[in-house]
């Protein structure tokens, strides 16, 4: 191999130049957010008190918006909880302050969707259950007349909405979910990731022909394999057509505790690190302030907003001089609320301060007993193991980089 071409390669493969290229997608206002590529990803999430309870809803909204969520969700499945919106909203700016909100409309939902609009930031149909007429009988296939006649109510039906958000500059999203598409589109596409895309396309082109472009997408699934495959697919037919509308990402009904954020994660991560994604759910069946965490978490693994300390920590061997798990939890415990910060935890100088090297600060096993100290890749000092943390968090301060709690 050639000098040059070695060095193009070293360059290409520098892990300090990774950088995530996002698709190009125009910018959608959810009331003071910005959702696009323009944009930071935006961590969103849903409140699961009933919109009646005025004061719970309202609680709960808050709750989410203190804990980082950026827009909040919430379901208004009969006229009576459109109108309540319109309290919760007065509550908040009364008591809080005003959070861009989301209405969950479904099932025939017009009226609802026209009052609930003059409420909120941005409306989420969902076009499996827009128009919504469940079959009776086994069918196997949908005649062209039928299939004409569908399309010509849901454009009937969708256009007092798209004119109603138009007026108002509100948002859409067109959030497809794998577990309910329109019997004809199971018909003619089969429960697969083409009839996600092609349940979307049908409503966007609706929205197209009346020029309204404030449109977020969703191509949610429980399976994240399906996720993926359905979000890639929008994201190519979208291109394709000259649609640069933004996705929201998310893996429904992940599920609870570990198995629910890995699953979640596999689907969102994977898709942003190809570039795709510019706002992000993970929907577990916990609290709902519990989301919030990993989804920040999501966009720092992927290196996309960085709102807390990223801990670099080998996992241990026999080469270890010192307890590295109670030691990182000590490191944690004494800087998780500063922000911006690398830190590495290393057990020994083999790999240590090779593998840390783009850490802001590390502490790596010297000796039996001993510390070192670095800022970046120099190292700073030694000092006995007791003393460790301490010194870390001297050195710390040492560089105005210390946030008292």
């Amino acid at each position: 191999m050639n000098v040059s071409l070695a060095q193009d390669l070293a360059k290409s493969s520098n892990r300090y130049e990774t950088q995530i290229e996002r698709r190009v997608t125009r910018t959608v206002m959810v009331g003071d957010i910005s959702i696009g590529s323009d944009h930071p990803v935006r961590v969103q999430s849903m409140i699961n008190e009933d919109t009646l309870d005025v004061e719970g809803a309202t609680a709960g909204i808050r709750r989410l918006h203190e804990e980082g969520c950026e827009i909040v969700r919430l379901t208004v499945p009969s006229l009576a909880h459109a109108k309540a919106v319109g309290e919760i909203r007065k509550n908040l700016k009364e008591t809080y302050q005003q959070v861009p909100l989301v209405a969950d409309v479904h099932h025939n939902g017009m009226k609802i969707a026209l009052e609930v609009v003059k409420h909120v930031d941005k409306v989420r149909i969902n076009p499996g259950l827009f128009v919504f007429e469940k079959s009776d009988s086994n069918r196997t296939q949908f005649s062209t007349d039928e299939i004409k006649n569908i399309g010509g109510r849901i454009k009937e039906n969708f256009e007092p909405l798209v004119r109603a958000l138009k007026d108002q500059n509100k948002a859409l999203r067109i959030g497809v979910n794998h577990g309910s598409l329109a019997e004809r589109m199971l018909f003619a596409f089969g429960d697969t990731p083409l009839g996600m895309v092609e349940s979307a396309m049908e409503f966007i082109r609706i929205c197209d022909s009346l020029d309204f472009h404030n449109i977020v997408i969703s191509m949610k699934a429980s399976r994240a394999p399906v996720m993926l495959a359905a979000y890639r697919l929008m994201a190519d037919t979208m291109d394709k057509e000259g649609f640069n509308y933004p996705l929201h990402l998310g893996v429904t009904e992940a599920g609870d505790g570990d198995y629910g954020r890995i699953k979640s994660t596999a689907g969102i991560a994977t898709l942003l690190s190809e570039g795709l994604g510019d706002t992000i759910r993970v929907s577990l069946t916990e609290a709902p302030e519990k989301e919030i965490p990993v989804c920040y978490s999501i966009l720092q693994a992927v290196g996309l907003r960085k709102t807390m300390v990223e801990y670099i920590s080998c996992p241990s061997c026999g080469r270890t001089l010192f307890n590295l798990e109670e030691v990182v939890k000590k490191v944690r415990e004494a800087t998780h609320h500063l922000t911006g910060l690398d830190i590495a935890v290393m057990g020994c100088i083999v790999n240590g301060p090779g593998e840390m090297a783009d850490a802001d600060y590390g502490y790596v096993g010297k000796g039996p007993g001993v510390i070192a100290l670095y800022r970046g890749r120099e190292e700073i000092r030694k000092v006995p193991e007791e003393n460790g943390v301490e010194a870390l968090i001297d050195l710390i301060k040492e560089d105005g980089k210390w946030l008292d709690q």
